[in-house]
């Protein structure tokens, strides 16, 4: 039987579609509007970086532009509605996923004491239990509120004292959780005082995680390697989720697919048998600025075969051999990335450095109006009051 083929221009349409960047970004920005979206993305990755704004208030914001900080806090801490843990970074998670959050806390464990008592600095093992006494005893608490009379490395995550190691196994084991955030800064709390009952409470057979993991990942990608499958919650392992597809393909329930790149090399994939039926329409033609760590530029191999982009975050390249800048962010257009762009907020204003077009992009009169009007949105959101650009600005297409 002959493989479908799914052409690049329909397998864009559908990705964004996924991904929350088909429709225009309306709506309210909190409560269950809020929750929704991170429903349909399945999580949404946290990261420190605050140029201009946290990639989780960026992501949400390219999908909600009336979305406020305020709003995800209240889900997390007031609501109780998403929890923070870990996929293959740190993350906000729909509250309904943690039961098969325990298959992750089991395994971590396991990687951690097999792993961390070889490299990290001191006995951790020792102060887990001093560690839960103090949380137990005295109630929530941060990494530096543990282990005051240990001495101090330097802070790096590969020279943390032993109280806090104990602490960061205990959260990615899940007997504390995050309870909220001060700041950036995490506060921790027995997980049987954050969690809700009705989810602490809930278990689920390793076989049935792994069918949620991949059936659910499908759902978000649309269509995916098995290996792509495995990677979407970082729970599952590559064989796992190759034989869950195996067994799904003899069983019918999903169908091999070659999806076409945009040099229009093709790779075999899988996907929910009625894709080839679904009718997806454009994306609206709106454009919009991204975080780095956007769902939809989070594998950045897959964005580089739909869609041409090549990203790197250049963070941690030494500024002389930076291609493009410290913190750049991309920049999409409809179903077209068109470019990227380094700007930060600056003492109340955001300033823009530079634009660079992909290769063909045409910075016209119209699209020149329409990068300016987001320029404007994202400059409110970021509380700034006013914008300032560069000389020269627009650069040339590397």
């Amino acid at each position: 039987m002959s493989v479908p083929v799914l052409s690049n221009a329909v397998a864009r349409r559908i990705f964004l579609e996924k991904h929350g960047l088909a429709l225009r970004p309306s709506g309210p920005g909190k409560g269950a509007d809020l929750k929704a979206v991170i429903d349909d993305l399945g999580f949404v990755q946290l990261d420190s970086v605050n140029t201009f704004a946290r990639a989780h208030d960026l992501i949400l914001w390219s999908r909600r532009q009336q979305y406020r900080p305020k709003a995800l806090q209240h889900l997390l801490h007031r609501d109780r509605q998403v929890f923070e843990h870990w996929t293959h970074d740190a993350a906000t998670i729909p509250m309904e996923s943690f039961a098969h959050w325990r298959l992750r806390f089991a395994r971590d464990a396991v990687r951690m004491e097999q792993r961390w008592t070889e490299w990290r600095r001191g006995d951790f093992v020792a102060k887990i239990d001093d560690v839960l006494r103090q949380i137990s005893d005295h109630g929530c608490c941060t990494s530096g509120q543990v282990g005051t009379n240990e001495s101090r490395g330097s802070g790096g995550w590969w020279d943390w004292h032993p109280s806090k190691t104990a602490l960061e196994y205990l959260w990615r084991s899940g007997q504390v959780s995050v309870v909220r955030r001060d700041g950036f800064t995490k506060v921790y709390d027995l997980t049987e005082r954050v969690i809700p009952a009705e989810h602490l409470n809930r278990r689920h057979h390793t076989e049935e995680t792994i069918e949620w993991c991949c059936a659910g990942a499908l759902d978000r990608l649309g269509f995916a390697t098995s290996g792509e499958l495995a990677a979407f919650w970082d729970h599952v392992t590559p064989a796992e989720a190759k034989a869950w597809c195996a067994a799904a393909l003899a069983d019918q329930r999903i169908i091999a697919v070659d999806i076409a790149g945009v040099d229009g090399k093709l790779r075999r994939s899988f996907a929910w048998p009625d894709l080839m039926d679904a009718t997806i329409a454009a994306p609206v033609p709106r454009l919009r600025i991204l975080s780095p760590f956007d769902p939809a530029l989070r594998d950045r191999k897959r964005a580089e075969r739909l869609f041409g982009f090549y990203y790197r975050i250049e963070i941690f390249v030494p500024a002389p051999k930076r291609q493009y800048g410290y913190y750049v962010f991309p920049v999409i257009e409809g179903d077209r990335m068109i470019g990227r762009i380094d700007m930060k907020r600056e003492d109340g204003v955001l300033v823009v450095r530079a634009f660079w077009p992909e290769a063909g992009v045409r910075m016209g009169t119209g699209r020149l109006a329409a990068l300016h009007k987001e320029l404007m949105r994202a400059a409110q959101f970021g509380g700034c009051g006013d914008m300032r650009f560069a000389e020269g600005w627009i650069q040339a297409a590397k």
